[in-house]
């Protein structure tokens, strides 16, 4: 018996009302908790402001403007060749940008990403980094990788609400009419068929990072239209395929089938090819934190480097030298620092700001990138009543819901009893104008938030408002380029990876066009490597 049908049933044998009808109980009448958002009042300076000079002048070897992903893992690469007078600027309090990371009394949780797929074999680099962090373990007699069992997603890993009750798996499968489960069991093997397929240079069709992907056109034509517009065309119609494949790309790139390049929708299912001596492709990684984890590890070797709450404002290239002046967010003063060499591992929208760009990029910039707002929220709850089917997940999503769930931070918890967990519940706004959602999901109020995470979970959780202790939110502005039809293939994201000089560099997962901790890390490490390219001591 389970514990919870334990506690009614001897409950209820004492005379207790724990079963009472739903309109009987006490509805909470205000959660408490805040938003908290990245810094964009203080980003919107950067837009907005007009600035004296600097109070004060310092010089390096590197600055880094960015400390996400693709900044951090610059920085280590730079660390590890031999350059350790460098600068990382951050406007945030802490480093990570969108695999950041909070706690409370009952766990850490993540405030962005929170896991990342088994690493394809061939990433050498990616897999040194996991193997010092001591994600890989050891190799075993074929040479693959042997992954720590403790950051392997513990069973059960997924489950999917759909027809009044909880399956295992997110793919739409028990109870489907025969025709929507022909359809998506060939869109399955198609993918299969992706997965495996090389173009006629010998490289694999879709690869991580993009860039290493075919250029075979056969593949690359996919480009051109959207995902949605690809299934219509390869006569594929189930509601409930169509779910599932907007879904994953709402997941993924906060974008919508109908306006995801095709390409890019098909790269999330045809990409993973990682084996492991105990994981398969399709296995995650993960942390309490989700990738804040990953973050700290990265951050490691850099403590002295990181410069948190500056607010780049300008970049000044000259002839031997670039100055890079910031906002101190805590003196309120600004600050300037001198350098060689510079690495721009912002948004391109953020990087054009800072710099003396040609009308033509800045147009290039406005006219193609489309950036997707997020809200994320964490939840310490209760135990809370369950539907019937599969169990409780790491990560639980609903069918036909604007949300993507809740992943269960507390799941990789080894003390699996336990009376409190944080719930991180994840919407993207992708219903509407990215520059529309956005400026709402600003507007809202914690108690509009509120309201709408209950909405959405109390189908699955009738008690969750009284369970409900705490729900603190994140508001994303900017989370994630969209990758947009032709964005991948077009060649006017490569013309924009070009250095402003011999001296200026450019790092983001904008770039790369998709948004996955893989590209940000080989980002970080390609404007590393032109770095130590053209640096001089």
């Amino acid at each position: 018996m389970q514990r919870r049908k334990f506690i009614q049933l001897s409950s209820a044998l004492a005379g207790l009302s724990l079963l009472a009808p739903a309109c009987t109980r006490k509805r909470r009448q205000r959660v408490p908790g805040e938003i908290l958002g990245a810094s964009a009042s203080v980003g919107h300076l950067l837009r907005d402001g007009h600035f004296g000079p600097p109070v004060s002048m310092s010089t390096k070897d590197v600055v880094i403007v960015g400390g996400g992903i693709s900044g951090l893992s610059a920085g280590r690469w730079l660390h590890r060749n031999g350059i350790t007078d460098i600068q990382i600027l951050d406007l945030e309090k802490q480093v990570g940008g969108n695999a950041a990371c909070g706690r409370n009394a009952v766990s850490a949780y993540p405030w962005g990403a929170h896991y990342v797929p088994i690493p394809n074999n061939e990433l050498t680099d990616y897999l040194q980094f996991m193997e010092e962090a001591g994600v890989i373990t050891g190799w075993n007699g074929q040479g693959l990788p042997v992954y720590n069992e403790y950051y392997l997603c513990f069973d059960p890993q997924e489950r999917l609400y759909i027809n009044g009750r909880w399956q295992d798996g997110l793919v739409p499968g028990p109870g489907l009419p025969a025709a929507d489960a022909a359809e998506i069991k060939r869109f399955l093997q198609q993918m299969e068929e992706f997965r495996q397929a090389r173009g006629a240079d010998g490289r694999y069709a879709f690869a991580i990072p993009v860039d290493n992907s075919s250029k075979d056109p056969a593949y690359t034509r996919f480009d051109d239209t959207t995902m949605q517009a690809w299934l219509q065309h390869n006569n594929y119609r189930s509601p409930y395929l169509y779910w599932y494949v907007n879904y994953c790309t709402r997941d993924d790139f906060g974008t919508r089938a109908d306006t995801i390049s095709a390409w890019t929708g098909i790269h999330y299912f045809a990409a993973r090819k990682g084996a492991g001596a105990n994981a398969r492709h399709y296995d995650t990684l993960t942390w309490p934190q989700g990738n804040g984890w990953l973050v700290d590890q990265l951050s490691a070797p850099l403590k002295e480097t990181l410069l948190p709450g500056s607010l780049a404002i300008k970049c000044i290239p000259g002839p031997d030298a670039t100055e890079v002046h910031y906002y101190d967010t805590g003196s309120r003063q600004i600050r300037a620092v001198r350098a060689r060499q510079v690495i721009l591992a912002v948004p391109q929208f953020v990087a054009d700001r800072l710099l003396p760009v040609s009308p033509e990029r800045a147009r290039t910039v406005s006219e193609n990138m489309h950036y997707t707002p997020w809200m994320v929220a964490n939840l310490t709850v209760g135990e809370l009543e369950e539907r019937s089917g599969a169990p409780p997940s790491w990560d639980n999503v609903l069918f036909d819901s604007e949300s993507l769930g809740y992943v269960e931070a507390t799941h990789q918890q080894v003390q699996q009893l336990k009376e409190k967990r944080v719930l991180t519940w994840y919407w993207p706004l992708t219903n509407e104008d990215p520059s529309a959602a956005r400026k709402k999901a600003f507007q809202r109020s914690h108690a509009e938030w509120v309201g709408l995470i209950f909405d959405d979970l109390r189908r699955v959780h009738p008690d969750i408002e009284e369970m409900t202790e705490r729900i603190d939110i994140m508001v994303w502005g900017h989370a994630m380029a969209q990758p947009r039809p032709g964005w991948i293939h077009s060649g006017i994201r490569q013309s924009l990876q070009q250095s402003f000089n011999d001296r200026i560099h450019y790092a983001h997962t904008d770039l790369a066009g998709i948004s996955i901790f893989e590209e940000g890390f080989y980002q970080g490490i390609g404007a590393a490597k032109k770095v130590l390219e053209k640096y001089r001591p």
